[in-house]
C-alpha cells in the first residue's frame, strides 16, 4: 500500500463519482448530430465533388437562407404590428424633410442635409426615446455652436498669426473636457449628447473661418436641425404613439407570470421525478432555450438591463393614458421587477436540483409530496395575483395575500423538522451518538431523567414502533440484495462503484445515499427561501401601488 504513487491515487475508478461526472461532461461537451469519424469521411466526400457541385450547394444554401430570413422578417411584423407602424413613421418623416432639397432658396437646399441626417439619428421606437435622443441633440448642437461662434470671433480680434493655434487648442480641450465628464455615471443619460457635441463644435469651427460666412452657416444647420426633430416628434407622437412606459409595465406583469409559471413546473417536476436524459447545453452556459421551466425565470433575471433602459425613456414621456400624473413613479416598477428578480434566483435554485447529478430517491419525495405541491401552488398563486394587480393598476385588498403561502411553508418545515432523519445518513448520526455517551458516562444521568419524556426518533428503524406516524418508505430494491447488484440500487442514477468481482462498493453507495437525501434538504430549504422573500416583493408592490394612485379594488366599475 504504501508503493502507490501519487498517479494512481488520482487515477479515476471505473464507475465512481468522478469517473461518472467526467462521462456526464464528455456527453454534455458531443454534439448532438452524429459524425461519422468525426468528419473525416465528410471531408474526403467533399475533396471528391466538383466545382460545380459545390456552387451549386452554396446557391441552394444562399436561396434557403433568404426563404429563412424573409420568413423571420414577415414573423416578426406579424406577431408585434408596432415594428411594421415604425418602419413606415421612419420613411415618412424622411419623405417629409428631404422636400427642403427642391425648395429654391439656396442655403436651405445647401444644407437641407442636416434636417434629414437628424430624422435618421433622432427618430426612435418610443416617444420616451426620441425625446431624450432630441434633447440631447439639441443641447449639443446648440451649447457647440455657440461655443464655436465665440472661437471664431476670437480668432478674428486676435489674428490670423494665432487662428490656427486658437483653433487647434480649442478642440483639443473641448474634446478632452467632453470625453472625460461622459464617463461620469451620472452623465451616462446625456452621452448622445456629448458626441453630438463634438461633433458640430468640430464641424462649425472649422468650417466657420471665414468671418459673416460663419454666422448664415450656423443659423440655417440650427434652424435645419430643429425642423428635423421637429417633424420627428410630431410624426411619432400623432401617429400611433409608442410609449416606453407602457412596455415597461408589461414587460413586468409578464415577468411575474414567467417567474409563477417556472415555479410550478420546478415543483411539479421535481414531484414527478422529471430527469433530464441530457441537459442541453444552452443551459449550460446560461444562453436562451426552449425548456419552459428555463425560459420563464431566465426572462426576468435577464430583463434588468431592458428595464433600466425603459425607465429612462419613460422618464421623458408627457402623462398619458392611464399614467396621468407628472412624475409618475416609473422607478418604483424597476424595484418591483427587482423584488421579483430575487424571488426567480430561488427559482433558479430549484431548476439547478433537478439538472443535478445527484438525485433524491422518488420514496423520499413522496413523504414530502402534498406540503411540497400546496407551497408551489400557494407561491404561484400569490406571484400571478400581483402580476394581475399590476396589470389592472390595483392596490392589495386588505386580507393578507401571503397568508396561505406562509400556512403552507409552516407545515412543510414543521413536518421536515419532525422527519429531519430522512434528510441525513441516521445510521452514522446513531453511531456517533452512541459513541459520545460511551466516552461520557456522565450522560447516563440526564437520559435517567427524561425516561418520562416523548422519545425522539433517531433513525430509519424507529419509525414503525410509533404509532403517530404511519410513514412507509419502501425502496425500489430489498436491502439484501444491495451487495448483489448494481442495476436494480434504490439510486435514481446509479454511478457507484465496482470491485473486481463485480460487487458494489457499499460505502460509496452509502455516500452516495446520504447526498441524495441533502438534495431533497436543499430543494425543500429553497423552497422556503421563496416564500421568505416574497414578503420583500409585496412590501415593492405596495409602495408602487401607494405612490401611481393605484385604484381600490373596491371602486372598480361594474360589468354591464
Amino acid at each position: 500500500m504504501n508503493n502507490i504513487t501519487q498517479s494512481e491515487r488520482m487515477a479515476t475508478r471505473v464507475g465512481s463519482f468522478r469517473h461518472s461526472f467526467l462521462e456526464k461532461s464528455k456527453e454534455r461537451l458531443l454534439p448532438k448530430k452524429e459524425y461519422h469519424d468525426f468528419g473525416l469521411n465528410d471531408d474526403n466526400a467533399e475533396a471528391k465533388r466538383s466545382c460545380l457541385d459545390a456552387l451549386s450547394d452554396r446557391v441552394v444554401r444562399f436561396r434557403n437562407g433568404s426563404k429563412d430570413f424573409a420568413s423571420k422578417l414577415y414573423e416578426m411584423g406579424r406577431s408585434d404590428r408596432r415594428k411594421v407602424v415604425f418602419a413606415m413613421k421612419a420613411g415618412l418623416s424622411l419623405a417629409i424633410v428631404s422636400l427642403f432639397i427642391y425648395i429654391k432658396e439656396e442655403q436651405l437646399s445647401k444644407y437641407s442635409i442636416w434636417a434629414i441626417l437628424t430624422v435618421v439619428v433622432v427618430f426612435e421606437f418610443s416617444i420616451g426615446a426620441t425625446l431624450n435622443k432630441g434633447f440631447n441633440r439639441a443641447l449639443g448642437t446648440v451649447s457647440a455652436g455657440v461655443l464655436a461662434l465665440g472661437i471664431a470671433q476670437l480668432t478674428v480680434l486676435v489674428g490670423r498669426a494665432f487662428e490656427e493655434l486658437i483653433i487647434v487648442f480649442s478642440i483639443f480641450i473641448a474634446g478632452f473636457l467632453a470625453s472625460y465628464v461622459k464617463l461620469y455615471p451620472a452623465m451616462k443619460q446625456y452621452e448622445y449628447g456629448f458626441r453630438v457635441f463634438l461633433l458640430t463644435f468640430c464641424i462649425v469651427l472649422v468650417s466657420g473661418r471665414h468671418g459673416l460666412q460663419f454666422l448664415s452657416t450656423a443659423f440655417y444647420r440650427l434652424v435645419l436641425i430643429g425642423v428635423g426633430a421637429g417633424v420627428s416628434l410630431s410624426v411619432n407622437i400623432c401617429i400611433y404613439p409608442i410609449w416606453s412606459g407602457e412596455d415597461l409595465h408589461k414587460l413586468v406583469v409578464k415577468n411575474f407570470n414567467g417567474v409563477a409559471a417556472s415555479l410550478e413546473g420546478c415543483v411539479n417536476g421535481y414531484l414527478q421525478c422529471v430527469e433530464y436524459e441530457r441537459v442541453p447545453s444552452k443551459i449550460l452556459v446560461y444562453q436562451a432555450s426552449d425548456d419552459p421551466l428555463y425560459r420563464g425565470y431566465r426572462t426576468a433575471v435577464q430583463s434588468s438591463t431592458q428595464e433600466e433602459t425603459l425607465v429612462d425613456f419613460a422618464l421623458w414621456e408627457p402623462p398619458h393614458g392611464p399614467y396621468k400624473m407628472f412624475n409618475y413613479p416609473w422607478r418604483s416598477y424597476a424595484k418591483v421587477s427587482g423584488a421579483l428578480r430575487h424571488c426567480a434566483f430561488m427559482v433558479m435554485a430549484m431548476h439547478g436540483c433537478i439538472l443535478s447529478e445527484i438525485q433524491a430517491p422518488p420514496e423520499k419525495r413522496l413523504v414530502f409530496y402534498e406540503e411540497l405541491q400546496r407551497v408551489g401552488i400557494e407561491g404561484a398563486k400569490v406571484l400571478r395575483q400581483l402580476g394581475s394587480k399590476v396589470e389592472r393598476m390595483e392596490k392589495l385588498s386588505k386580507s393578507d395575500i401571503l397568508l396561505d403561502v406562509h400556512e403552507a411553508a409552516e407545515q412543510l418545515q414543521m413536518k421536515i423538522d419532525r422527519l429531519s432523519f430522512l434528510l441525513v445518513n441516521s445510521e452514522s448520526w446513531e453511531a456517533v451518538r452512541h459513541h459520545g455517551e460511551n466516552e461520557h458516562p456522565d450522560n447516563l444521568i440526564d437520559v435517567k431523567d427524561n425516561e418520562n419524556k416523548q422519545p425522539e426518533i433517531t433513525s430509519l428503524n424507529e419509525v414503525g414502533d410509533d404509532p403517530k406516524l404511519d410513514i412507509r418508505i419502501e425502496p425500489s430494491v430489498p436491502e439484501p440484495s444491495l451487495s448483489q447488484t448494481a442495476t436494480k440500487s434504490f439510486l435514481s442514477r446509479a454511478h457507484l462503484s465496482f470491485f473486481a468481482d463485480g460487487i458494489v462498493n457499499e460505502p460509496e453507495s452509502r455516500v452516495y445515499e446520504s447526498a441524495s437525501s441533502l438534495s431533497l434538504a436543499t430543494f425543500a430549504s429553497n423552497l422556503i427561501e421563496f416564500v421568505a422573500r416574497l414578503q420583500n416583493l409585496a412590501d415593492e408592490f405596495q409602495d408602487l401601488s401607494e405612490k401611481a394612485n393605484f385604484k381600490d379594488p373596491l371602486e372598480q366599475p361594474l360589468l354591464k
